[in-house]
């Protein structure tokens, strides 16, 4: 399961990661990532520091596995893997779903200078996140595929990473981009599930 669960992450990596800014980069002349300069230290510098370390984290349990390291002992169970191995294949396709969503406005890290559109049709209209939600449902998947320690630590580390980008960098950028527009939007709408974690 380790060796599936390994081809899945990567698989998944270069398909969110690389094909979606190829595409980008083919409709628009732009891969869409930004953050380049990040000053160190800025909230923003810390989210994509976790980001880079649960990336790394979340390909290190598979491979601990397969050099040897065993599963967490009650969740050594073939329902959990086979389960698992559904969560991260949807979680995947949603992932690549959720950003064809968001079109041209689709982007790797907020650029304070930079205005784009506010996206609330697709996969928008149900969740205001919902590559980040399929990202935590891959994540979440691929940790049961393989569940030891690490693959532990970096479903951890994946989804304090999504939330510090979401409620300190993207909310706060999104407010002031667009203002009463994106309240009202995410007064309907939930952060990460469907009525849940709306702004008042």
């Amino acid at each position: 399961m380790a060796l599936t669960a390994l081809t899945v992450y990567l698989l998944w990596a270069a398909l969110a990661l690389g094909l979606r800014s190829w595409l980008q980069w083919r409709r628009t002349g732009d891969t869409g990532f930004r953050g380049g300069g990040l000053r160190r230290g800025t909230v923003q510098w810390w989210a994509r520091m976790l980001f880079v370390v649960a990336l790394i984290t979340g390909a290190a349990g598979p491979i601990a596995a397969l050099a040897g390291l065993g599963p967490i002992g009650f969740l050594d169970r073939l329902a959990v893997q086979i389960s698992g191995t559904v969560l991260a294949a949807a979680g995947a396709a949603a992932t690549l779903a959720a950003q064809a969503s968001m079109g041209s406005s689709w982007r790797i890290v907020v650029d304070d200078n930079e205005r784009t559109g506010l996206v609330t049709g697709g996969a928008f209209a149900v969740v205001r996140n919902p590559i980040f939600t399929a990202m935590i449902v891959t994540a979440a998947g691929l940790a049961a595929m393989v569940p030891n320690v690490i693959s532990l630590v970096g479903l951890a580390l994946t989804v304090t990473a999504i939330h510090v980008q979401v409620r300190a960098v993207e909310e706060p950028y999104l407010l002031r981009v667009h203002g009463d527009a994106y309240r009202g939007y995410a007064a309907r709408v939930g952060r990460f599930l469907p009525g849940i974690g709306r702004l008042p």
